[in-house]
């Protein structure tokens, strides 16, 4: 009996060593899938009291899910450019959403994102939805075998004008006459839900694009009747959360200030947002039946991630673009052949380290200058502490390091902040002025870049000046 008990736990470890000594032959699949603007309101994460997110959360029981996952950068474009290539925004320069096309950059000309990389090793790569930040699919050409172009926003939306008012927002919180089969998500999902059901000659690496929960919040009406509005919690904030930051960040959000202030708007936004989540849920049962279903199923390696989170009235915000927790934390989940099942992990990762895991469990050479670790120690022993370090976001106005209990933060300004997350998860009490702490501080100080690369916006704009006669 003991022996066929140590024979299973040695077969436990050793399965993802085994994945990535595997021929090009055995290599495992990929499902590659990005939510866009998710937070932590989902079941498995206790994010949100109301949330209802079934497939998410059976996607996190099949595998490992980190409860501790961080961004590179807490917006879109550098969040996922930094993802796809494995290149941080300090050594890149790309900070923002405004930063312009990520192959603009000099570090970035050449470099090959994941499924390009994975293409030049014998992958078949497919693709769908957002994945970059741009809606062009010329951005894929060189990275995907095939792809269904797909642009997320509803028939005469511009999802670049996001509102500033209340009044230029309700109609953004709001159902859409449209069924599901008209939604630009679901086709998403269908499109790969098909290829799922394929034979294939080769090993593949599919990856989904799911727009929903960001805004324009507009899905079926029956997604809203889930939550009714009287029966919905919302975010806990403090009125005066903000009087102990540095000046660059202390004035709220404009919008967030009006938001919090009228219950019922708020009930409404909050409402929206659960219902987003729980329609982009039902996206993914799609491809993760038709996975079921299909002969690759024992040999499909899933990751979920989502590009950043979002602030709901939390710290007086109603945005991403924050240093916080909200904003910074994401969803990251892995599951498939080799990985322990329904196991957490609370090691600080970044979905940097995606790019050097996914070769590390697929048996790809490894790429040099990625500025991510691979984590499949982490996947490995979940429970186990200490396998890693803190890890970094970064937005134009300065970086957020975060380890296992602490969020230091450090601005351009030089102003600071600290959290203690073991007693204070909602970062209200900033304790960088702590003389006690001074040693942690360093400590965790040490993490962030000492020359990074300067904004590439501000740099041209420097350049152009001194160009004029």
């Amino acid at each position: 009996m003991r022996s066929c008990l140590a024979a299973l736990c040695l077969f436990g470890v050793v399965g993802l060593a085994s994945l990535a000594a595997a021929s090009e032959a055995e290599r495992p699949n990929v499902l590659f899938i990005a939510i866009d603007d998710l937070n932590d309101w989902i079941g498995c994460m206790d994010g949100h009291p109301n949330a209802i997110t079934p497939n998410l959360d059976r996607l996190a029981k099949r595998g490992v899910l980190f409860t501790n996952a961080m961004c590179p950068a807490p917006s879109c474009l550098p969040s996922r450019n930094a993802t796809m290539t494995g290149l941080a925004p300090a050594r890149t320069g790309l900070y923002r959403n405004l930063s312009g096309h990520f192959r603009m950059y000099e570090d970035l000309k050449d470099t090959p994102i994941i499924p390009q990389y994975f293409k030049q090793h014998g992958y078949k790569t497919y693709g769908v939805g957002k994945l970059l930040h741009h809606f062009r699919a010329d951005d894929y050409d060189e990275a995907l075998d095939n792809q269904y172009w797909v642009n997320p926003a509803p028939e005469g939306v511009d999802i670049h004008k996001q509102p500033g008012t209340i009044e230029r927002a309700l109609p953004w919180w709001a159902p859409a006459p449209a069924s599901n089969e008209e939604m630009k998500d679901w086709q998403a999902a269908q499109w790969i839900a098909e290829r799922l059901q394929q034979e294939h000659e080769q090993p593949f690496f599919m990856a989904c694009g799911i727009f929903r929960p960001h805004e324009p919040w507009n899905v079926p009406q029956k997604y809203y009747d889930k939550f009714p509005l009287e029966s919905l919690s919302l975010p806990k904030v403090l009125a005066d959360d903000l009087a102990d930051v540095g000046k660059a960040v202390r004035r709220p959000n404009e919008l967030a200030a009006k938001i919090v202030e009228d219950e019922k708007i708020w009930r409404t936004a909050v409402q929206s947002y659960l219902a987003n989540i729980n329609f982009a849920d039902d996206c993914l049962g799609v491809v993760l039946d038709a996975l079921e279903e299909s002969p690759h199923k024992d040999n499909t390696l899933i990751v979920l991630w989502s590009d950043h989170g979002w602030h709901l009235g939390e710290k007086l915000q109603w945005t991403k673009f924050t240093l916080w927790e909200e904003s910074a934390r994401c969803v990251l989940m892995c599951a498939g052949p080799g990985i322990p099942e329904d196991k957490r992990s609370g090691h600080p990762v970044n979905l940097l380290d995606i790019f050097p895991t996914l070769n590390e469990l697929c048996g790809l050479p490894a790429k040099a200058g990625l500025d991510g670790e691979s984590f499949v120690a982490s996947l490995r022993q979940p429970g186990k502490q200490g396998l890693r370090g803190p890890t970094l976001t970064a937005n134009e106005h300065g970086f957020s390091v975060r380890d296992t209990r602490w969020r230091y933060i450090r601005y351009h300004d030089g102003s600071e902040e600290l959290y203690d997350h073991q007693n204070d998860p909602m970062e209200w009490r900033n304790l960088a002025g702590a003389e006690e702490h001074a040693a942690l501080k360093a400590r965790l100080r040490a993490f962030v870049p000492e020359n990074p690369r300067a904004e590439r916006d501000k740099v041209l704009k420097r350049r152009a000046r001194k160009a004029k006669p």
